[in-house]
């Protein structure tokens, strides 16, 4: 299969450039965009580029399937895994498997949807993709654009199929972006047009690396320039932080700075307001480092995001 074949089945990307040696390289942010991040901070220049929720997707009744991968950049160790009708059938951990490699599964007999999902918090790139069979397209729902912080990124399972987007994308089939990015904050200045992109719903999921800021002037500009960017049609979903057990010391601080982020989406006739605080349980066994939620949690957390999408007709 060539770059541009697969360019053809490969979900999650705004863009596509390849690198020397054939390497195809997928990006969810456009080149200003990048270049903004660049200039501000190296730590978000980096995962800016990463490839989380990027997948491969196809239907098919071909019995292999084979890639080559490289890491340009890791943030974490997690997985590439692939998915067959709905259920993940092969993971591969990366801290074992290395940063370059080959990938080759053999899959069922029969027609079947396959899906494939690259590292959250690495940037992987691929090559010499073969499948034996042909391929044809899923068809998808709603385009999505996801905005977020690490845990939206996926940082947190360690597993690459089971981050909160993932396991709701599995429910949902949406066609999403996801512009998720570790150690990020609510920033109007990324909030830049992506020409030939609109999505049909935008979700936010961000706050809890800046709830100790003095005001919430970053969070009331930020609303006011994506209205700006997208108008007042485009349905948007706001998610307020989850948790911060980290910092028990300052937990009222936190518990208001989520009310306001509530208060000020709210003022929005298009925005749903979704209170993180009911989403994962507030309990150890749900979080990697009581911010971050680990595989039950991210679990959980996808699918009560979906069953509040659902309810809400969002």
């Amino acid at each position: 299969m060539t770059n541009e074949e697969l360019k053809k089945i490969y979900f999650g990307a705004y863009s596509f450039k390849e690198l020397e040696g054939g390497w195809l390289q997928a990006f969810q942010y456009t080149d200003k965009q990048m270049d903004y991040f660049r200039r501000v901070n190296d730590f978000w220049y980096g995962r800016c580029m990463g490839s989380n929720s990027k997948t491969i997707e196809f239907i098919t009744t071909a019995t292999k399937v084979g890639f080559d991968y490289k890491l340009i950049w890791v943030g974490s160790y997690d997985s590439i895994e692939l998915m067959v009708d709905g259920l993940i059938t092969k993971i591969v951990y990366l801290q074992n498997a290395g940063n370059e490699g080959r990938i080759e599964w053999d899959l069922p007999k029969g027609k079947k949807n396959v899906v494939i999902y690259m590292p959250s918090d690495a940037t992987a790139v691929l090559r010499n993709f073969e499948v034996n069979a042909p391929v044809k397209r899923p068809k998808k729902t709603a385009k999505v654009l996801w905005l977020g912080d690490s845990i939206t990124q996926g940082f947190g399972p360690l597993r690459s199929g089971q981050t909160y987007v993932s396991v709701a994308n599995r429910l949902l089939n949406y066609d999403i972006i996801n512009q998720g990015i570790g150690g990020y904050v609510y920033d109007k200045n990324v909030l830049m047009k992506m020409e030939g992109y609109r999505p049909d719903k935008i979700i936010i999921a961000m706050g809890t690396n800046q709830f100790t800021a003095e005001n919430m002037n970053d969070v009331e500009e930020y609303y006011e320039a994506l209205t700006a960017l997208y108008g007042d049609e485009i349905p948007v979903m706001c998610i307020s932080p989850l948790w911060r057990g980290n910092c028990a010391d300052q937990f009222p601080v936190f518990e208001r700075f989520c009310e306001n982020v509530k208060k000020i989406a709210g003022r929005y006739k298009n925005v749903t307001v979704v209170d993180g605080f009911k989403l994962v349980p507030h309990l150890n066994e749900y979080f990697l480092d009581s911010l971050h939620p680990n595989g039950l949690g991210s679990e959980t957390f996808g699918r009560n995001l979906v069953e509040v999408i659902r309810k809400t007709s969002f």
